[in-house]
């Protein structure tokens, strides 16, 4: 089946006007299919969970950035690690970043194969050997690459750190004291470039397929998830 078939919708980036035109608007079907098509931007190789918009308001790259998470309600300030790594190492980098959090974790399930509920539904599940944790999730490269209504957190709350693999592929990590992070980043020719846009804010499409929720829930009962919370 290819990209097109699996379409499923466009998001756009916070605070765009409704009135806005997708960049999609008026493409031919074969422009759409060529435009998704389309993987490889430079050196850079998209997963096939996502692609950005038409017009290319965010060109596609590695690296990674420093951010911060603002946390309004308790006044509070958390530092970010946002990074986007090329296909080929993606998930292998993402296993790699586990490891600062320790012996023992927390797992959240990120799904929106719902597409009548709005946002995603998390799924949580305590305490978790890492290496038993990274066992099975190597079960489900494929999905956990490929599919854009899929996204996984793995914290640890003595630490507190998370680290976030998220619907879009990105590489998000939350906490204080990231160095460690950071070198893993460098160690995998990712580098950091603080002026660099991710394909998040703009407008981009993603995939999935009815295969790929089948193979969301197989996860979902390794993991020993049978309960949700926020969405």
């Amino acid at each position: 089946m290819g990209f097109l078939k699996k379409f499923i919708r466009n998001v756009f980036r916070d605070g765009m006007p409704a009135h806005t035109t997708s960049s999609f608007a008026r493409l031919t079907d074969e422009e759409l299919e060529a435009h998704l098509g389309v993987a490889r931007y430079g050196d850079f190789t998209l997963p096939g969970a996502v692609r950005p918009s038409y017009d290319l308001q965010v060109v596609p790259c590695q690296g990674y950035r420093h951010d911060v998470y603002r946390d309004d309600e308790n006044k509070t300030t958390v530092p970010v690690l946002m990074g986007a790594a090329s296909s080929e190492r993606l998930f292998d980098m993402f296993l790699e970043i586990l490891d600062p959090l320790g012996p023992e974790v927390d797992v959240v399930l990120e799904t929106s194969h719902n597409r009548e509920a709005r946002g995603h539904v998390d799924l949580y599940r305590e305490h978790i050997d890492l290496p038993v944790l990274k066992s099975i999730l190597c079960d489900y490269e494929d999905l956990l690459v490929n599919d854009g209504c899929t996204g996984i957190a793995v914290l640890n709350p003595s630490i507190p750190q998370e680290v976030q693999f998220d619907e879009h592929k990105l590489l998000i990590v939350y906490g204080s004291h990231l160095h460690e992070y950071e070198r893993i980043f460098a160690d995998r020719g990712v580098r950091c470039n603080d002026q660099m846009k991710f394909i998040t804010e703009a407008e981009h499409v993603h995939s999935s397929s009815e295969d790929f929720g089948e193979q969301f829930e197989e996860l979902k009962i390794r993991l020993g998830i049978d309960s949700h919370f926020g969405c």
